[in-house]
């Protein structure tokens, strides 16, 4: 049992967009450092919302609500605190579109993860170091995109876009990374890719990972834990393996069934890890 400090600590979180109705309600969860945590949940069950408050941009409703990263104050009572900033270079977002700028080369797309480290003065400017140059190709390299780190962002596959969009993270800094449905608009084989990648960061860098997956399969395969979120209520916390028919229906309805099918006896890749109980 891993005894140290969660890196992320979700206590009380509940966000009401309006009277009445939640997107999240009174969510409590710890990430230890290291760990690849699945979120699963349909449509509209609160896993965005909980991954955009998880790095402030989204803050809870309530008075009693919090959010500690590294056991420093992201969030209390619905207020981001004053070192909000600071707590933002330790996590990363990537989003399914990407966001990167079609027109801009690959490299200048991933040393935009170290824009907000820099000083005023250079970001006004766009100067970047020589340092920082060399990081953005080492990222470059580690995801594998080191040849097309001059081809512009617009002329690349949706799986290498999202590979830099990673790249990008890494250059950041950051000790968590939140990948929100990164593979969702990807074939098969970039999936694949793209999730080989996450599990590398997670295993030769030890970055946390927290990804919104919708596929069963990739979820048994990659994550050793999952977290599930049902009408923006936590209703499972526990290994990817004991996932069973009765929780997928409960999440997806009588549709979930055929993904228990397929590789879903294949070994996971990553092995099974402390669990952190609701």
């Amino acid at each position: 049992m891993n005894t140290s400090k969660p890196i992320i600590s979700v206590r009380a979180g509940s966000k009401c967009f309006q009277p009445g109705i939640y997107a999240l309600n009174n969510v409590n969860l710890e990430i230890a450092r290291g760990e690849c945590v699945a979120l699963l949940g349909a449509s509209g069950s609160g896993k965005s919302t909980l991954l955009r408050t998880l790095c402030g941009l989204e803050t809870f409703s309530n008075r009693e609500s919090e959010v500690l990263i590294q056991s420093k104050i992201l969030q209390r009572g619905g207020r981001l605190s004053r070192q909000v900033r600071e707590l933002r270079h330790l996590t990363a977002i990537i989003f399914q579109q990407f966001n990167l700028v079609g027109r801009k080369s690959l490299l200048d797309n991933v040393l935009a993860g170290a824009l907000p480290r820099m000083p005023l003065w250079r970001l006004v400017l766009g100067r970047f170091t020589h340092l920082e140059r060399k990081q953005a190709l080492q990222a470059l390299e580690t995801v594998g995109l080191i040849d097309y780190h001059a081809q512009r962002a617009s002329t690349l596959s949706g799986g290498q876009q999202q590979r830099a969009a990673i790249a990008r993270a890494l250059v950041q800094g950051s000790d968590i990374l939140l990948a929100d449905e990164p593979v969702a608009s990807l074939d098969p084989e970039s999936t694949e890719r793209v999730m080989t990648q996450l599990l590398r960061m997670n295993r030769e860098y030890g970055l946390t990972l927290v990804i919104s997956l919708h596929d069963i399969d990739l979820v048994r395969r990659y994550c050793p834990r999952v977290v599930a979120l049902k009408n923006g209520h936590l209703v499972y916390d526990g290994p990817s393996s004991q996932l069973n028919e009765g929780l997928l229906v409960n999440l997806y309805g009588p549709q979930a069934t055929a993904s228990l099918h397929g590789r879903s006896e294949e070994l996971p890749i990553f092995p099974q890890t402390a669990i952190h109980g609701v």
